[in-house]
Formats: C-alpha cells, structure tokens, sequence
C-alpha cells in the first residue's frame, strides 16, 4: 500500500496493491496490522454505503464531541469529488480543505481521523460510495457546515445549475458561525 501525506495532518490517501487477472481484481480494503503501522488504528464500530447520481453533493459532515468520527472512505463504483476540511480550531491548517478525486477504478481510500468535516460530489452518472465510522452516528451531534461556504474555497467540479443537495445540507452555517 502507498501512503500519500496531504496538506491536512493527519489526513491520508492510501493507495492499495491491487491484484488483477484475468479473472478480475482483489485488494484488502482493511487490514488492521497493515493500517496501523500507517498510523490508523481505529476500531471501526459502523460501515455505511450510499449510492447517489451525478450533480449529488453530500456534506459538508461531522459529529461535535464525544461522538465525533474518524472515516475510511472509498468509491466502490463511480467517481466522486471527495472533499475534507480541517475543523480543529487550534489547527495551523483550520478552515483548509483538501479534495481528492476516489473512483472504482483507482480503488484510492482517504482516511480522516476526528477533528474535519466531509463531504463529496459525484462525478459519475451514478456513483457507490461505501466507508467505516469509528464511533456510530448519532442524531443530537450531527453537524455540518455550508457547502459552498466563500471562505473555503472550494471547486466542486459540479456546474451551480447542476448541484442536487438535501434540505439539510442547503441550511448549514458557514465555518465562522460554528
């Protein structure tokens, strides 16, 4: 496995040995020992899967608290624009986002530990998103912050005329008013 640093600490693009055959391919997705001598070493309490349409913007997510997140996340089938943005107001890097295309054919995983917000856009006609939680989803710390908040900056490669968002996540505050 590759590991790639960003520009975020902590935040990390893996890059699996992938085999392939004739027959089709094989990767591990998770293997504990493997990811802990890369530093992740999380226990992963909850594994979720969406699926979505091209125009589709989801985020941009996290859990306040105790019942913050860490993710692996990863595109089974499709590309999506996956984007995180460093929330740890004691961070030299607060408010800076980071954004990484994941596809099914470059099976790439990002890790964000605790500490950012997530969100992604596909790309695809149609894209399967799946990721691990170390700590499950709970309705009184949901949270989140305005996807196309000025400050951040951030280039979602999704025409304006073509973004399909939730009413949630239509009504998220700007990073200054967390």
């Amino acid at each position: 496995m590759q590991v790639i640093r960003t520009e975020l600490d902590g935040v990390l693009i893996l890059e699996p040995k992938v085999f392939g055959d004739s027959r089709g391919y094989f990767f591990e997705s998770w293997n504990a020992e493997k990811y802990a001598a890369q530093g992740i070493s999380c226990d992963w309490v909850q594994d979720n899967e969406s699926c979505s349409r091209y125009g589709v913007i989801r985020g941009l997510h996290y859990q306040r608290g105790e019942f913050a997140q860490a993710k692996l996340v990863r595109v089974v089938q499709g590309a999506v624009l996956d984007v995180v943005v460093d929330i740890r107001k004691d961070s030299a890097t607060f408010g800076q986002h980071v954004a990484v295309e994941l596809t099914g054919e470059n099976k790439r995983q990002l890790f964000i530990p605790r500490g950012f917000a997530h969100g992604f856009a596909v790309l695809s006609q149609t894209a399967i998103f799946a990721y691990k939680c170390d700590n499950a989803y709970a309705p009184h710390a949901d949270a989140g912050i305005a996807y196309d908040d000025p400050s951040l900056k951030i280039d979602w490669k999704i025409p304006t005329q073509d973004r399909i968002l939730s009413d949630k996540d239509l009504k998220h505050p700007r990073l200054e008013e967390i």
